[in-house]
Parts: structure tokens; C-alpha cells; sequence
């Protein structure tokens, strides 16, 4: 990728290519996109030094690691700095963070992807002009092709996976997104090839995805009964 292009925060990533370019149209369900963007940001915090976890070891269930806060000083990023604030005194469990800290999340962060241009509104007009529709959509497509490239080069092998990408592949991968990423036919595959990709990355970060896929399952459980 181009040195001029600067790189996201991983939540916005996942935001970008959770989303269907041409409608705006989310490719799974808002509350799991939700706990994968707060998955995201506590990536971005522990990538930066900010956090820490609990080992996973055979005295705790995965996912019901405590966060810790690591270095308390602002990142200049609000939904970062929201994030380690919750977690500056609480020192929650990871899976009940997760739950927590994604119930306005989708939104907050559809909110600062539109404050910083990357995404634009449009207004449908419904009914007469009784009803009106709101779409976000990117206002440049190469913010959402950036990201389906890093993983591209990565799954095809033409790169060596960093933190943020190999992060984002173990994000996608678990959340269902690997068929709209247009990167392979044999969706099964490239799935289990970008989670083997993810499986390469710190033990916490795992831990941190591998939290993700449960409270997402949880969702899922709940939504049946």
C-alpha cells in the first residue's frame, strides 16, 4: 500500500467492509457488527500499549479474562479514550466488556467515520415525501478497497501479516465477512486461511477474538429462544 494513505483504526476497517459499498446496506446483523467493533478497539488498545489481560489459563473460561488498564494517558481518539475509561477502574471481564461497551458502538462509530468525510449521507425520499431514508455510504471507495487489498496481499501470501491486518483477518473471518470480501470463491477456505493467519497473532488478541465469536454466539442463542 501507498505511504501516502493513512491507516485506520481497525473498527473503522471493519466498519468499511461490514457494509456493502453500493446501498450501505450492513452484510450481518448491526449487534454483531457491534461486538466486533468493540473487539476492534480493545485490539487497538492493547496493540498501543494501553491494556492488558488476564492470561487464559485452565483457572478461567475463555472470554472471562479481566481487562487492565497498562498506560493511562488520551489517545486523541474518542471512542479509545471512551473505551479505557470503562476500563480504568472497573477492570471488567472481557466477554461482559465486549457486551457493554458495543451497545451504542455501531453508531458512534458510523458517527466518526461521517465527521472525518470517509463516509457521506444520503437522504431517499419515500411515500410522497413522507418518509425519508438516511444511507451512509464511503464518499471515496478506496477507503474499503484499501482494506479488502491488505488482506488480499495477506491471504495470498504477497505479504507478511502485521498487528492491524492479521487482527482484522481473525475479526472478519469469525463474524461471517469473508464471502463479501470478493477475495476467493471457495468462501470455506479462505475463511479457515485467514484464521490461520489470526491463529499467528498474540495470545491476547486471540483471546479478544475468540471473545468476539462467543458473545456473538450468545446473540445468536438469545435471539432463538
Amino acid at each position: 500500500m501507498p505511504a501516502s494513505i493513512p491507516r485506520l483504526p481497525l473498527r473503522d476497517d471493519l466498519f468499511l467492509l461490514g457494509h456493502d459499498d453500493d446501498t450501505g446496506h450492513p452484510h450481518v446483523h448491526q449487534q454483531t457488527l457491534a461486538l466486533g467493533l468493540a473487539g476492534a478497539v480493545l485490539i487497538d488498545l492493547y496493540l498501543a500499549g494501553r491494556v492488558t489481560l488476564d492470561p487464559n489459563d485452565d483457572t478461567r473460561a475463555a472470554g472471562h479474562q479481566r481487562i487492565h488498564p497498562h498506560v493511562d494517558r488520551p489517545t486523541g481518539d474518542l471512542i479509545a479514550d471512551a473505551a479505557a475509561a470503562t476500563i480504568r477502574d472497573a477492570h471488567p471481564l472481557l466477554r461482559r466488556w465486549l457486551r457493554g461497551f458495543s451497545n451504542d458502538l455501531y453508531d458512534r462509530t458510523r458517527a466518526g467515520l461521517f465527521a472525518g468525510g470517509i463516509l457521506r449521507q444520503y437522504t431517499r425520499r419515500r411515500l410522497g415525501g413522507l418518509m425519508r431514508d438516511h444511507t451512509y455510504l464511503p464518499s471515496d471507495s478506496k477507503w474499503a478497497v484499501i482494506a479488502r487489498s491488505r488482506l488480499r496481499y495477506l491471504a495470498a501470501g504477497h505479504e507478511q501479516p502485521n498487528d492491524h491486518t492479521a487482527a482484522l483477518a481473525g475479526l472478519v473471518a469469525d463474524l461471517g465477512l469473508t464471502h463479501h470480501l470478493y477475495l476467493d470463491d471457495d468462501t470455506p477456505a479462505m475463511t479457515s486461511r485467514l484464521k490461520a493467519i489470526a491463529a499467528q497473532h498474540y495470545q491476547p488478541v486471540r483471546d479478544i477474538i475468540a471473545a468476539v465469536d462467543a458473545a456473538v454466539g450468545d446473540l445468536a442463542t438469545a435471539a432463538y429462544r
